[in-house]
């Protein structure tokens, strides 16, 4: 027991604490949110969903995406469409990191949050408002405006991450 303790925290347990600790920062730092029509344009999400699709993998970062997304519904700092915009966008990037290994993966993010997270999105609101499609280009606008700069930002931080030597 002791000779694992000085090793220090299992694969699971490591990734489990990290995952928690991006939810939390998430949480704290959705302060800094544009609303924006019923959505909220939040670059900083996007750049932690970087952040967890390399560090963590795609599964490990898409449930901490959605478990920031549900404490920003809860504390009143995020919309309903945080549900589907962030997960697909953490995915994305843990996916296209298995396959690339490079930080260039951070790119991948606005694919998944405009493409599927927009898709999903309408596809919950379009029997509100009649049509799919309107809502699929409004969504994915507000989407890609929050997506984009917070791909930019997320790649920016896995490097200074890198540089410091905080990242494998």
């Amino acid at each position: 027991m002791a000779e694992r303790a000085r090793k220090g925290l299992s694969g699971s347990t490591r990734k489990l604490v990290l995952a928690g600790l991006l939810a939390a920062l998430g949480v704290l730092l959705s302060f800094f949110s544009i609303p924006v029509g019923g959505a909220r344009i939040f670059p900083f999400q996007h750049a932690l969903n970087v952040v967890a699709g390399v560090a963590l993998g795609p599964w490990w970062a898409a449930g901490s995406a959605l478990v920031t997304a549900t404490l920003r519904f809860s504390a009143g700092t995020g919309s309903l469409f945080a549900f589907p915009g962030s997960p697909f966008g953490a995915l994305a990037v843990g996916l296209a990191y298995r396959l690339l290994r490079r930080d260039a993966a951070a790119f991948a993010e606005p694919f998944g949050t405009v493409l599927l997270g927009a898709g999903v999105g309408a596809l919950l609101i379009s029997p509100f408002l009649g049509a799919a499609g309107g809502g699929f280009l409004v969504l994915a606008g507000a989407f890609a405006a929050s997506a984009i700069p917070g791909a930019v930002i997320g790649y920016l931080v896995l490097k200074a991450l890198r540089r410091a030597g905080s990242l494998g």
